[in-house]
């Protein structure tokens, strides 16, 4: 028999949906459509942070077709990966503009948007928290007044009470402040990333039925079907057996269909029409404004060396940007926390890692978890410590890089398993880039070509008993 062992490596294979795609015959979640089915529309917030004083539905109800309407106060429980401060719509108050307020389900789409744009909700403005650094301000409002009482789904998240901190994640290493007094070079640098979206080409979309059985089907376009599982069960109380999540081919999510938002709400609609099949879905604004997006980050990095430009002291401070509610902030939160040196060896650290509430739209994972926006902080705070210490960017980092025997952050010790040759690394890096002609090279009148180096490592916080499955055929 032929060994075909790892004949593909270095070989472009055709992806098995490419002709599909091609093609235009892909179907999507939001391409399937049914007899009978009932359509669900999104009465959403137009203010970031208000009370709500009253929500009149007599106009929405005259709108023919429509068969329920939902809200807040129909379902007052919160929900959430981490930490559960996320009410499924909206109760009492709205912490960001878009949030869900009400759902409205009919028997066609047309019917269902006519009625929510008929939905009256009596606002009372709030002031808005707008930026990390407003929230974390002594005195600023308060998204949430009660954070400190939320159910905690994993134990290492830690909102702080009476504040906008979600979570505040701590390292501390060393003796930081006197090793920093003692620091013959220092640098500090602040960097600011704002909130993006992941902008898939599909919008997020989703169609749930929940059959006589007590059996819940989902039909979505998820990165998460087991998370899905987990949350419906956790917040709902349904059986995991009771709960059968179909995914098709996903339009792209690079993190953003790994949270859950639109399920339990489609859940909530087909509850309220006896079980029918409900479609929920997003059109290019909603999935903007209403929909999880990618945290924002203002980072602080102080780095301390002494006279052989060896860094013996890093101070660390993060504040995310969660939005509205925590949902996977928190994880990032402490998963920069626990990277925060980057792959350096500093025997001093000092790091404070804060989920801030504000008012904008929640954030959730977002390819790589945190970890471009450290790694910029980090090496650009490299860079600047170089050209102060007139030290060449790679022998700075060959001077300072991690290595077997040596402890992260949290004191784990290094081994050549978890980090490899990372001296050897930057080596054939620099070679490669042909690093020593030059850094800024003119090409032409009008071009150049600039050289950069940067390190990066990113270990995993995901659970040990995190769920994971297989299907084998054969």
């Amino acid at each position: 028999m032929q060994d075909i062992t790892g004949t593909a490596v270095g070989k472009p294979i055709q992806r098995i949906d490419a002709v599909e795609k091609a093609a235009g015959t892909v179907r999507y979640i939001d391409d399937y459509t049914l007899p009978g089915l009932a359509y669900a529309k999104l009465v959403k917030s137009s203010y970031a942070h208000a009370k709500i004083n009253s929500i009149d539905l007599t106009e929405a109800w005259k709108v023919p077709g429509v068969r329920a309407i939902i809200t807040g106060k129909m379902f007052p429980f919160h929900i959430g990966p981490i930490l559960a401060d996320r009410p499924p719509l909206a109760i009492d108050k709205v912490r960001y503009y878009g949030v869900p307020v009400a759902i409205v389900v009919a028997d066609h789409e047309y019917q269902a948007k006519r009625a929510a744009a008929l939905v009256k909700v009596d606002y009372e403005p709030l002031p808005v928290v707008n930026s990390v650094r407003d929230a974390f301000q002594s005195g600023a409002p308060l998204v949430h007044e009660n954070s400190g009482q939320y159910m905690k789904i994993i134990d290492n998240v830690y909102p702080v009470q009476g504040t906008n901190i979600g979570s505040h994640i701590k390292i501390r290493k060393g003796d930081f402040i006197k090793t920093w007094e003692a620091c013959t070079t220092k640098v500090k640098e602040t960097y600011s990333f704002s909130l993006s979206d992941h902008a898939a080409l599909e919008t997020r979309s989703t169609r749930v039925e929940i059959k006589s059985s007590g059996k819940v089907i989902i039909h979505t376009t998820t990165q998460s079907p087991f998370t899905i599982k987990k949350v419906m069960n956790q917040f709902f109380n349904i059986e995991l057996g009771n709960i059968i999540v179909h995914t098709t081919i996903v339009g792209g999510a690079f993190g953003g269909k790994g949270t859950v938002q639109l399920e339990p709400l489609a859940y909530l609609a087909s509850k309220a029409v006896g079980g029918k099949m409900v479609k929920l879905d997003y059109e290019r604004e909603e999935d903007l404004i209403t929909a999880p997006c990618h945290i924002g980050v203002e980072a602080t990095i102080a780095l301390g060396t002494n006279q052989d430009g060896k860094i013996i002291a890093g101070q660390y401070t993060f504040l995310i940007d969660s939005g509205a509610y925590t949902d996977q902030a928190a994880g990032i939160t402490r998963a920069m926390a626990l990277d925060c040196t980057g792959p350096y060896n500093v025997p001093n650290v000092w790091c404070d890692s804060y989920c801030m509430y504000t008012n904008h739209p929640y954030a959730t994972s977002f390819r790589g978890y945190a970890h471009p926006e450290l790694t910029f902080a980090v090496e650009r705070t490299m860079d600047q410590l170089a050209k102060k210490l007139t030290i060449d960017p790679i022998e700075l980092r060959k001077m300072n890089v991690i290595q077997p025997g040596d402890t992260s952050p949290t004191q784990s010790v290094i081994t050549a398993n978890n980090i490899g040759d990372t001296l050897k690394c930057l080596e054939r890096a620099k070679e490669l880039i042909h690093w020593d002609a030059g850094q800024r090279v003119e090409i032409s009148k009008n071009k150049i070509r600039a050289k950069g180096i940067s390190t990066f490592w990113k270990t995993s916080t995901t659970a040990t008993n995190a769920q994971s499955g297989a299907i084998l055929k054969f």
